[in-house]
């Protein structure tokens, strides 16, 4: 295995600077590993080999060049990345994780993968998800389930456990997600790896494939915090082509995750998000990350959010809802998986029935049958209506715990891992995993989920969250336990996996 692929974005982009190594041996390196291990992984739904080692060439000559056109640079440039397969692209498919999009390639980039062009940033590929990002365990997809690197028998989270596992499998140092729920932080806990939501609004959707447009947001993902950061910084920003884009600009995040420093910081243990129904390993760890903090000079108080038991169920009512609604685009007459009904008469809405019915899996299917039910007429008031009040009160509940702590801290997740095909059969389980980060989504806050250790053998997260606008404070916390707990482990987590990235 070559070394280049164990380094840090940071640490490559360092040594891409400084000449020590070449865009294409670093690219080459992580196309080798996903040839090596994604067979048994299949982390990638599409591999981008032509294009990514083109990319990596351009930056070789312009560094080869110095003077202006090496100045120019992006300090990324030539650090290869992963985008998850529901942000479009030019000149790669873009599936959504769906056999109705099966094979479409986008005329437009999105507004990220602009900025990551900008950059020089290589793209590896699409990774695998959910369908339509519908899922907590990315075994909703069309292409068949991603594994968890940790063990090949469980799951990698989900929607966007493609992204998560290419991190934790060294097949890529860095990756884009998007979270509408929990779907980038609940991989990145049962995974090892470090994923970001931002501040609603704060990284451009424009070109992201929508579920549900008020909850969706793109984010990173990466081994390290300051990794995150750094990316955050690319893709993050205004964007007029974002209708709910911030005009914020995005802050000195990377400075913030270098600081890493909770000396002083309030930190609000959510009462709500623990305790029953947590595993008891989950918990422990839990429990040390507390201890730690509060030795580092963190300030630790206890915040009671009643509201949060009722954001799982409204969740469940407005996603579904605005999803029924984005996801009536799809209908085999524009674009996209086209069936036409084998007897007469071929007429346009047979045209829609047949192609939906194919083109859409079993969980993209129940969650329209449920989100258009929940918008029906006579019922709009009483369960779409209502999810929204909840809502409501739970931002008021975040206002209420944020001022009394700087930032709130959970377990990202209430449980490990669990194994391929456990939950399937029970729709309800499944949707369990989210409850401790759906809330921030409800109110569009921040979050990070960052490594706090092993139970059982498998990955734990810990998640922060921090007031909307307030990204900053997110790496500053989440970069002083990553350190804590390192200094611990005596390295980070993924050092710990049987075998280096999990995968034999």
């Amino acid at each position: 295995m070559n070394e280049l692929i164990t380094h840090s974005a940071a640490e490559l982009a360092a040594k891409l600077a400084a000449k020590e190594v070449s865009a294409v041996e670093v690219v080459q390196a992580h196309l080798d590993r996903i040839a090596e291990v994604d067979g048994e992984v299949n982390a990638f739904l599409h591999v981008n080999t032509e294009e990514a080692l083109a990319v990596a060439t351009e930056v070789d000559t312009a560094r080869a060049a110095g003077g202006a056109e090496a100045g120019r640079l992006h300090g990324l440039a030539g650090v290869p990345i992963a985008i998850k397969d529901l942000i479009v692209t030019i000149g790669q498919p873009t599936t959504a994780g769906s056999a109705m999009l099966r094979g479409w390639m986008s005329p437009y980039d999105a507004t990220v993968i602009q900025k990551i062009r900008a950059a020089k940033m290589p793209m590896l590929g699409k990774t695998n998800l959910d369908e339509f990002a519908m899922g907590s365990s990315t075994e909703h997809s069309a292409y068949g389930p991603t594994r968890n690197p940790w063990d090949l028998d469980r799951i990698p989270g989900g929607s966007g456990g493609g992204s998560a596992a290419a991190v934790a499998a060294y097949e890529a140092p860095l990756a884009l997600g998007t979270d509408t729920g929990g779907s980038i932080r609940q991989p990145a806990a049962v995974t090892g790896s470090v994923g970001v939501k931002p501040t609603y609004g704060g990284v451009s959707r424009y070109g992201a494939i929508a579920m549900a447009s008020s909850l969706d947001q793109i984010g990173p993902v990466s081994r390290t915090v300051l990794d995150s950061a750094l990316l955050h910084e690319v893709i993050g920003g205004h964007d007029p082509a974002d209708s709910t884009s911030l005009t914020d600009p995005v802050g000195a995040l990377a400075e913030a995750a270098r600081t890493g420093n909770v000396a002083g910081m309030r930190i609000g243990v959510v009462r709500e998000l623990q305790g029953e129904g947590y595993d008891a390993g989950v918990q422990q760890r839990f429990d040390e990350s507390l201890e730690l903090l509060r030795g580092a000079g963190a300030e630790i108080v206890e915040v009671s959010c009643p509201n949060f038991k009722y954001a799982l169920g409204a969740y469940y009512l407005i996603m579904p809802s605005e999803a029924s609604s984005n996801l009536a685009k799809f209908d085999g007459v524009r674009y996209g998986l086209r069936v036409l009904p084998e007897d007469a008469p071929l007429t346009i809405e047979r045209v829609m029935g047949a192609s939906r019915a194919a083109g859409f899996g079993d969980e993209v299917k129940r969650r329209i049958i449920l989100g258009t039910y929940a918008l029906s007429a006579g019922y709009y008031d009483a369960y779409y209506g209502s999810a929204q009040k909840v809502r409501t009160l739970v931002q008021r509940d975040f206002d209420a715990a944020f001022a009394q702590a700087d930032v709130l801290i959970s377990p990202t997740a209430p449980t490990t891992a669990f194994k391929l095909g456990e939950k399937l059969d029970d729709p309800l389980a499944m949707y369990l995993n989210d409850v401790a980060t759906i809330p921030a989504n409800l109110a569009g806050v921040p979050g990070i989920s960052v490594p706090g250790g092993l139970a059982g053998g498998l990955p734990v997260g810990i998640q922060f969250l921090a007031p909307a606008r307030e990204d900053a404070r997110l790496y500053r916390a989440g970069a002083a336990l990553e350190k804590l707990l390192e200094d611990k482990w005596g390295g980070p987590l993924l050092a710990q996996a049987p075998v280096l990235g999990g995968v034999k």
